[in-house]
């Protein structure tokens, strides 16, 4: 019975492994490194699938059908990405507005999107408070 037990802990044994290894390869798959502009134009990046981040240039968005194209820039270096996706693009998806971009970067030298998140250039500033004497005027009617 011990060899029986041997063979049947050896199968078990290959199966949680196959499993384990199926399960970090396809993670590694999937994987998503998030990187800058910069990083990406210098060609040291070797992955497959990337998350860029820079600020989308003014006068770049151009829409061809259902396919939109813009310029990703950082600094002087300037990224084109195409965009071909049926999710609705934020609102603050414009000229100037910071943008993270996940997809794949091309041979040809162009990132192909599958996904576009985008913030707001413009910083919110509080409203500076009115001082003493112009609310007590106000209230008093004067």
């Amino acid at each position: 019975m011990s060899g029986r037990n041997l063979k049947f802990g050896i199968g078990i044994a290959l199966i949680v492994g196959i499993v384990v290894w199926e399960a970090v390869a396809g993670f590694r798959q999937s994987e998503t490194y998030y990187v800058t502009v910069r990083q990406l134009l210098s060609g040291k990046v070797t992955r497959k699938h990337l998350r860029v981040g820079g600020v989308v240039r003014k006068g770049s968005i151009e829409r061809h059908g259902e396919q939109l194209s813009f310029r990703l820039a950082q600094g002087s270096d300037v990224l084109p990405v195409v965009y071909v996706g049926t999710q609705t693009l934020p609102d603050t998806f414009k000229g100037g507005a910071q943008a993270i971009v996940q997809g794949t970067y091309t041979p040809g030298g162009v990132f192909r999107a599958t996904e576009i998140q985008a913030k707001c250039a413009s910083k919110y500033v509080a409203v500076p408070k009115a001082p003493a004497a112009t609310k007590t005027a106000a209230l008093s009617g004067s």
